[in-house]
């Protein structure tokens, strides 16, 4: 299954809308209230029913999550020792250096992210046709280290709909619609990666209310047309005295 942007969109905006009825209640349909960030973490566990752990899933940490499809096993090989996980359907495994001393506030937003990537694998294969999912080979997914890459196979496209897909669940675009309202009034301009003083802090504030990185939030900001591109030498600092 190949879905589009505009479909992965339709998809993550009636999903969140709908877990937002769930978990924030009443305060969801107020026309006058502030963006609602997704908790991620009730979303997988209380909505989609998904069984969150963590554990050592790679020697190199090349592997930050995997989710498991149907019961299964997960190997690992490691100075040469393999060892194997047991998975469970429904359950996700995130991998342990998220919660190591040092690591939960500094990789919270790459913890966020990749839980999100998980969610999103288990609801594109319930979209999946009856057929289809009898036959899937794979009875996990296992995310790695995001690369850029060509869309040539199917797992390309099953890991770039995920991409999509959990930001959007992250980053829902009525979300993001009222944060901007209230942040900027103007599309932030990124100068090859630096910013002018106010539209670094819109950003900063802009991935603290929504826990995300600075990267995922410059690609969904690009994406909903509230960030735009200039060339370095356009930009001039308002600080630089001659």
């Amino acid at each position: 299954m190949i879905l589009s942007q505009r479909q992965l969109e339709e998809i993550a905006a009636s999903t969140t809308k709908d877990f937002n009825r769930f978990f924030f209640g009443d305060e969801a349909d107020k026309p006058d209230r502030s963006a609602l960030p997704t908790p991620i973490d009730q979303f997988a566990k209380n909505y989609l029913g998904l069984r969150v752990s963590f554990a050592r899933l790679s020697p190199d940490g090349s592997i930050c999550g995997v989710t498991a499809y149907a019961d299964t096993e997960y190997k690992i090989t490691e100075l040469g020792i393999t060892r194997t996980l047991a998975l469970k359907r429904n359950q996700v495994i995130l991998d342990e250096s998220f919660i190591r001393s040092g690591n939960v506030q500094r990789l919270c937003a790459k913890r966020r992210f990749t839980l999100a990537h998980e969610c999103a694998h288990q609801i594109l294969f319930q979209l999946e046709s009856e057929e289809v999912k009898a036959s899937c080979e794979m009875k996990y997914s296992a995310r790695t280290a995001y690369t850029p890459r060509e869309l040539k196979t199917r797992e390309d496209w099953n890991e770039w709909q995920a991409n999509v897909l959990g930001a959007a669940i992250l980053l829902p675009q009525k979300e993001v619609d009222l944060a901007m309202r209230r942040f900027a009034e103007t599309p932030l301009i990124s100068y090859e990666g630096r910013y002018s003083y106010g539209d670094h802090l819109t950003l900063r504030l802009f991935c603290r209310l929504f826990g995300v990185s600075k990267t995922t939030a410059s690609i969904r900001l690009r994406q909903l047309g509230y960030m735009v591109d200039r060339p370095f030498s356009e930009y001039v600092d308002p600080l630089e005295v001659w």
